[in-house]
């Protein structure tokens, strides 16, 4: 009897694939807001489904929210959303940034909080602008096109250091995944019993399903499967 493979049991559902959402600390995202805000850093803290430290911050208006934290930042500075000071921590639109800035949480479309480049220690790069779109370098050296009135952090993502520490053993990572959803071990699937995988095969480690030996394979050769008696698809 088969078995399901990975995607097929997480499109299952259960516990082992479900995120534990509610550990979280929340989305973090950039609020909303039409004019220039100000707000003080209160404190930092640090979330299960996220690998760089969260900044809380308490707004002039009494609206209170995390935000990545970007390299630098204290309690007690002041965060400035809306405006034009190119200072670590602002947010700004891509069209009042200048080219050759480093920036994080960049949205992909205007209003969206942010979604490219928000994990620890890193940074994507201004690189030119046009009429309506800014060519943004990512971390991946992927260039991408985005509209100038995307938002986006001035800055480095804290918390470049986190993958230097090693693990040392392997049921440290178990839980480090397994806090943010992610599975451990991830298992080569030629390496897997055939009823476990389509690319499984227990006969050999080699990276595919064993192959017969053609037909035509001279003596010494026509060993262990012999070909098959028909190919192609069945009509």
């Amino acid at each position: 009897m088969g078995k399901r493979i990975i995607q097929q049991a997480r499109g299952k559902g259960g516990p082992r694939y479900r995120a534990p959402s509610f550990k979280y600390l929340g989305d973090i995202k950039y609020r909303s807001f039409d004019d220039e805000v100000n707000g003080i850093v209160r404190d930092f803290a640090k979330s299960r489904g996220h690998l760089c430290p969260l900044a809380a911050i308490e707004f002039e208006d009494g609206f209170r929210s995390f935000m990545i934290a970007p390299e630098g930042l204290k309690v007690g500075d002041t965060i400035n959303l809306g405006g034009k000071d190119v200072k670590a921590g602002n947010v700004l639109s891509l069209n009042d940034i200048p080219e050759g800035t480093e920036i994080f949480n960049i949205e992909s479309i205007p209003g969206d909080g942010g979604k490219f480049c928000r994990t620890s220690g890193t940074s994507a790069k201004v690189v030119s602008k046009t009429e309506k779109h800014a060519t943004v370098i990512l971390p991946s050296k992927t260039r991408k096109l985005i509209n100038l009135k995307c938002n986006a952090s001035i800055g480095v993502v804290a918390g470049g250091g986190r993958p230097e520490k090693p693990f040392l053993k392997a049921g440290r990572k178990h839980y480090a995944r397994k806090a943010r959803n992610k599975l451990y071990p991830l298992t080569n699937a030629s390496a897997m019993n055939a009823v476990d995988h389509p690319f499984g095969n227990k006969r050999t480690s080699r990276k595919a399903k064993q192959k017969g030996a053609s037909k035509f394979a001279p003596p010494g050769r026509k060993v262990g499967k012999l070909w098959p008696k028909r190919t192609g698809k069945r009509n």
